[in-house]
């Protein structure tokens, strides 16, 4: 099935589901038996030189397959779901044109649906934004998500008070559009060009341990002195990049707040706290058709339901 009326052309294949549980190398098995291109849809995937921190599958490992929305953003960008929409759907769209299978892989929630379904963002008023964001320097972000939980209670109880930037773009839309924030979410139907949506998970133990093996090999493999070159390159004066998991805390190591083990600690559970809001964003997606990452033939069985179609 075709949605939205986009031209014909190979039907996408997304891969999805909490960090550490294999997408990456599935999304790799996939381009290379059904003949695809890689579509990243990992925010912070998006930062050239986030290279360690993000598991980015380096260019060696990448099979000769192509990939896209990779290395596209500074570090001083601000990322943006809106952007990454309109860009990665050109990507999907030219990929299928030429006749080969968009393979659509990562696990930022917001990003997955922005560009899998009817989303169509607010118009942002610059003038209106800048008044909250001071606001939010003057009054503190917990003050903040009282105001939101005045003016729209619904977003308030979905955006986590600590979360500064989502609850300025709350209250910038509520005043822009007299509705709540609610109003602007996605449209969840039918996934846009009948994509397949395939969601890999693993047992929590088993998940928990691959979480604090990656957390052990990034810091081994070089993660303090990649987050210290970009600090050069301007990591602090970003919005976005410079609060993903893992970066944070080694800032806060760099700047002397944190020790090694600390830092450790606090990136590896920072990250299963990641793992569960996954779970619960792309469990309540009936769309999503989930395998055991841990299956030794999980390429195979992926490669069985998209025989099957969408659901």
């Amino acid at each position: 099935m075709e949605s939205w009326g986009s031209a014909r052309g190979p039907r996408p294949v997304a891969v999805v589901g909490p960090t550490a549980t294999g997408k990456s190398d599935l999304a790799l098995d996939l381009a290379e038996r059904l003949g695809g291109e890689i579509v990243n849809i990992d925010a912070m995937q998006l930062y050239r030189g986030m290279d360690v921190g993000t598991a980015k599958t380096p260019h060696a490992e990448r099979r000769g397959i192509v990939h896209h929305q990779i290395d596209v953003l500074d570090v001083r960008d601000t990322a943006s779901v809106a952007s990454y929409q309109s860009a990665a759907r050109d990507d999907v769209e030219r990929i299928r044109a030429r006749g080969r299978v968009p393979v659509i892989v990562g696990g930022s929630m917001m990003y997955v649906q922005a560009l899998i379904d009817d989303w169509r963002f607010p118009e942002t008023d610059p003038t209106v934004r800048r008044r909250w964001e001071e606001r939010l320097l003057e009054a503190g972000v917990s003050a903040l998500h009282e105001e939101l939980r005045s003016a729209d209670p619904d977003a308030a109880a979905h955006i986590l008070p600590t979360d500064g930037r989502r609850i300025v773009r709350a209250l910038e839309v509520v005043e822009i559009t007299g509705r709540p924030y609610a109003a602007s979410k996605p449209v969840i139907g039918a996934p846009r060009w009948g994509t397949v949506m395939l969601g890999i998970d693993r047992d929590t133990a088993d998940l928990d341990a691959r979480i604090a093996a990656r957390t052990r090999a990034m810091f081994a493999a070089g993660f303090v002195d990649e987050v210290r070159g970009l600090l050069e390159a301007g990591l602090r004066d970003g919005v976005t990049a410079r609060r993903a998991i893992g970066y944070q805390q080694v800032i806060a190591l760099i700047d002397g707040d944190l020790d090694i083990d600390q830092a450790m600690e606090l990136t590896e559970s920072g990250t299963r706290r990641y793992v569960r809001r996954q779970r619960s964003w792309f469990r309540r997606d009936v769309r999503v058709r989930w395998l055991d990452g841990a299956a030794p033939d999980v390429a195979d069985r992926a490669v069985s339901v998209l025989a099957a179609g969408p659901a």
